[in-house]
């Protein structure tokens, strides 16, 4: 840790940067004027190698992944967001519903394959009833007790509470019993107001997103926090964002990884442009620096392509995700990675930047180190 605080002030030529990396070092919590004058700045190296201190404070060498597989159920959607590809109507000719059976037989590939895993989202249809939600969760726990559900983000979990007319713990703790172990952080998109009527008008809003996430941190149920970036919104909103999350986790403790979300806009109603690498490894890097409470910051590789990334495991992120197999959600918007990673791929792409490969599981205890 030394060599890399001589390396980090060796690299640093703003002041400013200079003083916010003594804050870190002194174990002060920097500020949200401090993160957007990071936002603001060109100077990635500095930035990249002050993330990169914190995350070996926190996890060592260590990157992680896990064997998983994402499923998604349905892409029939009722709310029609601006930014979504994937999410369409039921009269479109590419909707389509998977049966129990088709699921199951998919967690049975998972596990036959050593998968620990199940990472189920998908569109919110106007037919389906609560229970459709809850039996889904329940058949798979009850067929295949060894892997973990993680499913429905908080805005499924908003709209089971609508259409049921339950509260969110009701919600939730029916779903805990059903074998729910985890949310995943989808839907949380950007918590500014203007830019949600902008690009997703109708869902959930930023409050009622958090307080799902508070419930399900009450209930003994951890969840993921996500932000989608590189759309509408505007760097003074991404740092209301990450400070929200900061907030909760002060609360609550219960998030357990911090994901970026680089936007894509093919197919989207929303239209605009990729994200840069650069923005991407400074979007990892100034979430490492202002999220001190958060043990983990993933680098989803789905979104960011193989190389950045890699690239992102030295510039704060220590997780790739995991094997996934067969994302639909990003693929519908452009994205040119693959729908799946083999684990030999990963632990390739981990060791190569220069880190250990470490397989976990969905709550982040080691399952086997890659020496």
């Amino acid at each position: 840790m030394e060599l890399l605080i001589d390396d980090l002030f060796k690299v640093i030529s703003d002041k400013k940067i200079s003083y916010i990396a003594e804050k870190v070092l002194g174990g002060d919590r920097v500020t949200e004027d401090e993160v957007l004058y990071l936002f603001n700045s060109n100077d990635l190296t500095a930035i990249g190698h002050l993330a990169e201190f914190i995350n070996r404070k926190k996890n060592g060498m260590n990157a992680y992944f896990i064997v998983n597989r994402q499923i998604n159920p349905t892409n029939i959607c009722v709310y029609q967001c601006d930014f979504c590809a994937f999410g369409v109507k039921k009269s479109d000719p590419k909707a389509y519903e998977m049966s129990l059976d088709e699921i199951l037989r998919k967690v049975e590939e998972t596990c036959e394959a050593g998968g620990r895993e199940v990472h189920m989202v998908g569109g919110i249809p106007a037919h389906w009833g609560y229970e459709r939600y809850v039996e889904l969760v329940r058949e798979i726990k009850s067929r295949f007790p060894e892997v973990v559900v993680k499913a429905w983000t908080a805005i499924e979990i908003h709209h089971m509470a609508k259409i049921s007319r339950k509260s969110y713990e009701e919600v939730l703790t029916e779903l805990k019993e059903a074998g729910l172990e985890a949310l995943p952080g989808g839907g949380a998109e950007i918590f500014s107001e203007r830019a949600r009527q902008i690009i997703a008008p109708n869902k959930a809003n930023a409050e009622e997103y958090l307080e799902v996430h508070r419930t399900a941190h009450r209930l003994g149920i951890p969840t993921n926090a996500t932000m989608l970036y590189g759309h509408v919104e505007t760097l003074e909103e991404r740092v209301e964002h990450l400070s929200k999350l900061r907030e909760i986790q002060d609360e609550t403790g219960g998030f357990q990884v911090f994901i970026p979300l680089a936007y894509w806009p093919e197919g989207t109603r929303l239209g605009g442009r990729r994200t840069s690498s650069v923005d991407d490894l400074k979007t990892i890097a100034v979430s490492r620096i202002f999220l001190d409470n958060f043990d983990h910051v993933k680098a989803y590789w789905v979104t960011l392509g193989e190389k950045v990334a890699q690239i992102a495991l030295n510039f704060g992120a220590d997780d790739l995700d995991g094997t996934i197999e067969e994302e639909k959600i990003v693929h519908s918007a452009g994205t040119r990675s693959a729908y799946g990673h083999s684990v030999d791929r990963l632990v390739k792409l981990i060791k190569k930047a220069g880190k250990t490969p470490v397989e976990r599981d969905t709550f982040y205890n080691v399952v086997k180190v890659y020496d």
